[in-house]
């Protein structure tokens, strides 16, 4: 499943690059603001980091995309009366993130992002429960909104990213839904 994902988008980023009228990439980082929705955790938001790699393919003046490559990190802690974990203990999880979002250029300072975003479970070994079982999944499909200030080179962002999926692969009793408030900049080449 992760080579057919990886050659469609491989494929989707050259045939549009081939049919762009403006290519631009650069890097980005920036801070994450995670929640798990869950009984399991806290039901605040933790603070993690993301930085990776950007492309801005506009196929005219308006219309255009913007797909990722992003080390994205989520934090969360466990509730005071979990069972699955220690109570009150930190868990970070560590994603490949790979968002591949519509690009609407309201103007050229403004920019619109919406679009899907797969994440791939890097550290899996670092969640194992006491008795050898993983507690995430391996990976995590959610949609991200957003909004792109544009000045020259310089990108500030910010996105609100809505996890789709159950990251629960202990039980299927409880649902785990990740929410993410991400803020940034980002400088194109």
């Amino acid at each position: 499943m992760k080579k057919i994902i990886t050659f469609a988008f491989g494929f989707l980023c050259l045939t549009a690059i081939a049919q762009a009228q403006g290519f631009r990439a650069g890097i980005k980082a920036g801070g994450n603001l995670t929640k798990i929705d869950g009984q399991t955790f806290d039901q605040g938001f933790q603070l993690s980091y993301q930085f990776g790699g950007f492309a801005e393919i506009d196929f005219n003046k308006k219309f255009g995309i913007q797909p990722e490559v992003l080390w994205s990190q989520s934090a969360t802690k466990s509730a005071t009366f979990a069972t699955i974990f220690p109570p009150d203990q930190n868990i970070k999880l560590d994603y490949l993130a790979i968002p591949v979002l519509l690009r609407y250029n309201v103007g050229k300072l403004v920019t619109l992002n919406l679009g899907p975003q797969f994440g791939i479970l890097l550290n899996k070994n670092d969640n194992l429960l006491v008795n050898g079982q993983n507690a995430f999944k391996s990976g995590d499909f959610a949609m991200v909104g957003g909004v792109q200030l544009n000045f020259n080179v310089l990108r500030i962002y910010g996105r609100y990213a809505v996890g789709l999926n159950n990251l629960n692969d202990v039980s299927n009793q409880n649902n785990w839904k990740s929410q993410q408030i991400q803020m940034g900049i980002g400088f194109r080449f």
